[in-house]
C-alpha cells in the first residue's frame, strides 16, 4: 500500500511540472488501465514484478489525472480576460484576517453573488480598501467573517517571474483566489451582516476577535506578534527584524503552527481527558480511558489546526495523528512511517498543489528524518543522545531543500532549537493557548519570547550563523538527499562517511563564467520599477533596486534573494539613477543585506536613503572605469545639474553606458525629453546594441531624434503587467518599431538576461522558457 499511496503522490507532483495541462480525451484510458488490478499474482518473478510495477504506474497516472481534474477545474473559475479593469457588484462574506497597511486593507472576499448582469461567476478573491485620501485617523473597517456588498475592479492572478523566486500566481491557484483587485467607493461599500451564519466565517471571525484580544492585551509588546502567530496562525505581526533572527538561527519554523505543537497540544490533550476518564468508572466500562484520550487528542489537534489556518504542517500532523490513532483504537501495532505516507497522500487528496510550497517539503522532510534516525533501530541511545541525534538528522536532511529554496542554512540551528523548542513549545506555545481562556498568561508568554529573542538576536549576528550557497538543481538536490540517507544510516553500517561524496555538487556547483572583454546584464522582474544587474568577469554592478511598497520593498522580496541564488555575495557597486520610489525603493534592503563596496546615486544630498549608505557620490558626466576589459560611463547629468532647479527628478537620472570592445548598452533610467536633449548636444550618442527604454516607454521619453542616434538592437522596458501608466506607449513602441528593434518586456518576459559575448548579443527570457500551466497568457499590444 505505502509503494502506490507514494506513486500516486509521485504523478500528483509530475502534473505540476507541466508547461500545459494535458488534453482531457486520454483520461478515458484509465478505466482501460484498471484491469490491471485484476490481474492474479504470479507465482513467476518476472511476471509479479511486472504486475507491481503496472500497479505503481497506474498509480502515477491516478495521481496525475486526479491533479489535472482538479486543476481544469480550478483555471475554469479565474476571471476572464475581457472583464478586468470593469465594475463588478458582489455580495459575499470576508474569509480572512484582513491585513492594514499604510496604502489600506488586505482581504480575502469569499464570493456568494454577482449582481452585475452577465458578469462572471467568482468564488474567492483577494481585495484591497485603501484608506480615504489625506485621512490620518485610519481604523480598520473590514472585519474577518461580516458579509458586504461591494463594487470592485479587479484583474486576472498575475505576479513578477524570476528564477527561484516567489510565484504569486501558484500561491492563488493553491488558495482558490480567482482574481485580485480593489474595492471602489463609488457606490459606498455596504455591511450587510456583522456576522454571517456559516462555518467559515464563524472560524474567521472567531480568529479575528483572538488575535484582536492579544494585541489589545500585549499593547506595544515586541513580542506580541509572536503570541498572535503561535495561537492563530497569523505571521504578519511579526516585525522584519525579528523574522531575520528567526531565519538566521533556524528556528523560524517554531513560529508558524508546525507539527510539534499540534503534537504537544493532542497530547496534553489526550493525558488530561485519560487521567480524568480513568476516575469516572460508569463511563470508563463504557469506553476506556485510552480510547477516550485517543479521541480527545484528535479532537484537540482539530481544533487546534483549524483556529491557526489549516497549514500544511498542521494538516500533515493532524491526518498523521488520525491514522495513529486509528491504530491504536484497533490495538494494531503503529507504524509511523506508514501514517506519514498516508498523511502525505491525504494532504494531495485535499490539496493537489501544496507540492509547490516549501512549507510541504520542510514539514514532510524533518518527519521522514525524525521516523528515520528513531524508528526501527536495534539500539535505542538515552535521552539526551537521541536529541541530538534528532536535532543533526532534521538539520542535516532539510539543509539541501534550504538551499534550493532560499540558498541559506543556519550553521547555529542545532543549538539555538536545542533552547528554542523546548521553551516554544512546553512553554510559550502552551501558556499563549491558555490565555484564550486566561489573557494574563499572554504577558508571560511575551516575557519568556523577549528572553528568547534577545539570545536569537545576538546569535544571528555572529559572522558565521549562516552558510550561503548559489541555487542548485533539482539533480544537486537529490543527490545530496541521497547522500543524506547514507549518512543517517544505523551505526556498523560500512562506509557511511562516502555519503558526503554525493553533497560535493551541492556544497560545489558549477559556476556559469564570464569571460574578460564580455558581460552580461539581467533585468530582474521587479514589476513597475527597475532593477538591472551588470556582470563581468570578477565584478558586479546593481543598476537601481525596483520600488517599495506598504509593508515591504523589492530589494527584500525580489532581488536579495536574486542575488543570493545567483551566488553573488557582494556587490562591487550599486547605482541609484533617481530619487523615484520604483527605482531607488529597494535600496535599504539591498545595502542591508548584501555588502557593497561604493554607491553612486543621482538623489538630493539630504536624502533618508543615504543614511548609513556605504561610500557614496553623486553621478556626473565624465566619471569612468573599467572592469575586466569592460568600459563603464557615465554620460549624464552635468555637474552643474545638482545646482539647477528642475522640474522633475527624473531629470538627474544617472545615464551608464556599458561597452567592450564589440557591444555596448545604454541605461538611462526615468531620463524624458531634456535628457535625451543633453545626451543629443554633448555628442556622447552613438549607437548601441541593447537600449533600456527610459522612463519605461513613457511617451515623454524616446524622441525620435535619440531613437536614431542609438539605433538599438534590442530595447527592453522594464514595466508592471497593466500598469496604470499605460507604458510603453504606442508612439514610443512604433517609434521602435520603425528601425526594426526588437523589443523586450519585463511584463510579459520575466527576467531578461542579454549576454554580450563573442557570437554577438544573445537574448533569453525566463517566463516563456520556464512555463506552467497556471500562468496567465495573454498578447501584446
Amino acid at each position: 500500500m505505502r509503494l502506490t499511496l507514494i506513486a500516486f503522490c509521485l504523478g500528483v507532483w509530475w502534473l505540476q511540472q507541466q508547461p500545459e495541462l494535458p488534453p482531457v480525451r486520454w483520461l478515458w484510458l484509465l478505466p482501460l488501465l484498471l484491469s490491471l488490478l485484476w490481474l492474479p499474482v504470479s507465482p513467476r518473478p518476472v511476471a509479479e514484478f511486472t504486475r507491481r510495477l503496472g500497479i505503481v504506474l497506474l498509480c502515477v497516472a491516478l495521481g496525475f489525472a486526479w491533479a489535472a481534474w482538479r486543476a481544469d477545474v480550478r483555471l475554469a473559475e479565474r476571471l476572464p480576460a475581457q472583464w478586468q479593469g470593469v465594475d463588478i457588484a458582489l455580495v459575499g462574506v470576508i474569509a480572512d484576517l484582513p491585513h492594514t497597511n499604510a496604502r489600506g486593507e488586505r482581504f480575502v472576499f469569499d464570493v456568494e453573488q454577482v449582481t452585475t448582469p452577465n458578469a462572471p461567476v467568482l468564488r474567492r478573491i483577494q481585495l484591497t480598501r485603501y484608506w480615504p485620501r489625506g485621512s490620518a485617523h485610519r481604523v480598520a473597517r473590514m472585519q474577518a467573517g461580516e458579509r458586504w456588498q461591494l463594487t470592485v475592479r479587479v484583474k486576472m492572478p498575475y505576479g513578477t517571474s524570476n528564477p527561484h523566486g516567489f510565484d504569486l500566481e501558484a500561491w492563488m491557484l493553491e488558495r482558490g483566489i480567482n482574481a485580485s483587485g480593489y474595492v471602489r467607493e463609488q457606490p459606498a461599500p455596504q455591511r450587510l451582516a456583522a456576522q454571517a451564519h456559516t462555518p467559515a466565517a464563524w472560524i474567521a471571525a472567531t480568529r479575528a476577535a483572538v488575535r484582536q484580544r492579544i494585541f489589545t492585551t500585549l499593547g506595544d509588546a515586541p513580542y506580541a506578534g509572536v503570541i498572535a502567530a503561535l495561537v492563530v496562525g497569523d505571521q504578519r505581526g511579526i516585525p522584519y527584524g525579528q523574522w531575520r533572527a528567526f531565519t538566521r538561527t533556524g528556528v523560524n519554523h517554531l513560529l508558524s503552527i508546525s507539527g510539534l505543537h499540534v503534537t504537544m497540544i493532542a497530547t496534553l490533550a489526550g493525558w488530561l481527558m485519560a487521567s480524568v476518564w480513568r476516575r469516572l468508572p460508569r463511563h470508563a466500562e463504557r469506553l476506556p480511558a485510552r480510547q477516550a484520550g485517543l479521541i480527545m487528542a484528535v479532537l484537540a489537534a482539530l481544533a487546534y489546526a483549524v483556529l491557526a489556518g489549516f497549514q500544511v504542517p498542521a494538516q500533515r500532523t493532524l491526518f498523521m495523528l488520525v491514522v495513529l490513532a486509528l491504530a491504536f483504537w484497533g490495538r494494531r501495532q503503529a507504524r509511523p512511517f506508514t501514517a506519514l505516507i498516508v498523511a502525505l497522500f491525504v494532504v494531495l487528496l485535499v490539496d493537489p498543489w501544496a507540492v509547490l510550497s516549501a512549507g510541504f517539503w520542510l514539514s514532510f522532510g524533518a518527519m521522514a528524518a525524525i521516523l528515520w534516525v528513531t524508528f526501527g533501530r536495534v539500539a535505542l541511545p538515552d535521552q539526551l543522545r537521541g536529541w541530538v541525534t534528532v536535532q543533526w538528522a532534521v538539520t542535516l536532511a532539510l539543509a539541501p531543500v534550504l538551499f534550493l529554496l532560499f540558498q541559506q542554512v543556519s550553521l547555529i540551528s542545532p543549538l539555538a532549537n536545542a533552547v528554542a523548542i523546548p521553551l516554544v513549545s512546553w512553554l510559550v506555545t502552551p501558556l499563549a493557548l491558555l490565555g484564550v481562556l486566561i489573557p494574563p498568561l499572554w504577558q508571560v508568554a511575551a516575557w519568556l519570547m523577549a528572553w528568547l529573542g534577545a539570545g536569537l538576536a545576538w546569535a544571528s549576528s555572529l559572522p558565521l550563523a549562516v552558510m550561503t550557497l548559489p541555487a542548485a538543481g533539482l539533480e544537486a538536490t537529490a543527490l545530496a538527499l541521497a547522500g543524506t540517507v547514507w549518512l543517517l544510516l544505523p551505526r556498523g553500517f560500512p562506509l557511511r562517511v562516502l555519503g558526503l561524496v554525493l553533497w560535493l555538487p551541492l556544497l560545489f556547483p558549477l559556476r556559469d563564467a564570464i569571460a574578460p572583454d564580455h558581460f552580461r546584464a539581467e533585468a530582474i522582474d521587479v514589476g513597475q520599477g527597475t532593477a538591472v544587474l551588470i556582470r563581468t568577469a570578477n565584478h558586479v554592478l546593481l543598476y537601481d533596486t525596483g520600488a517599495s511598497f506598504a509593508d515591504s520593498d523589492s530589494g527584500e522580496r525580489i532581488v536579495v534573494p536574486y542575488l543570493r541564488a545567483s551566488g553573488i555575495g557582494r556587490l562591487s557597486g550599486l547605482i541609484v539613477s533617481h530619487d523615484d520610489n520604483d527605482h531607488s525603493g529597494g535600496m535599504r534592503s539591498v545595502l542591508r543585506d548584501i555588502p557593497t563596496d561604493w554607491l553612486l546615486h543621482g538623489m538630493p544630498a539630504n536624502s533618508p536613503l543615504l543614511d548609513n549608505a556605504p561610500p557614496a557620490r553623486s553621478c556626473a558626466r565624465g566619471q569612468r572605469w573599467n572592469w575586466d576589459g569592460v568600459q563603464f560611463e557615465i554620460l549624464n547629468p552635468r555637474p552643474a545639474a545638482y545646482a539647477e532647479s528642475r522640474r522633475r527628478n527624473n531629470d538627474f537620472s544617472c545615464v551608464l553606458r556599458v561597452s567592450s570592445a564589440r557591444h555596448s548598452m545604454l541605461l538611462t533610467g526615468d531620463g524624458e525629453r531634456q535628457t535625451e536633449l543633453e545626451l543629443l548636444e554633448s555628442g556622447q550618442l552613438t549607437p548601441v546594441n541593447v537600449l533600456f527604454a527610459g522612463h519605461h516607454g513613457s511617451r515623454t521619453s524616446s524622441i525620435p531624434e535619440f531613437v536614431a542616434a542609438t539605433r538599438p538592437e534590442f530595447v527592453v522596458f522594464t514595466l508592471g503587467h497593466r500598469n496604470r501608466y499605460g507604458h510603453p506607449h504606442p508612439h514610443v513602441a512604433a517609434r521602435f518599431r520603425e528601425i526594426d528593434a526588437h523589443m523586450l518586456r519585463s511584463d510579459s518576459g520575466g527576467l531578461i538576461r542579454l549576454d554580450f559575448g563573442e557570437a554577438g548579443v544573445e537574448a533569453s527570457q525566463y517566463r516563456p522558457t520556464y512555463r506552467r500551466y497556471w500562468q496567465t497568457k495573454f498578447s501584446q499590444p
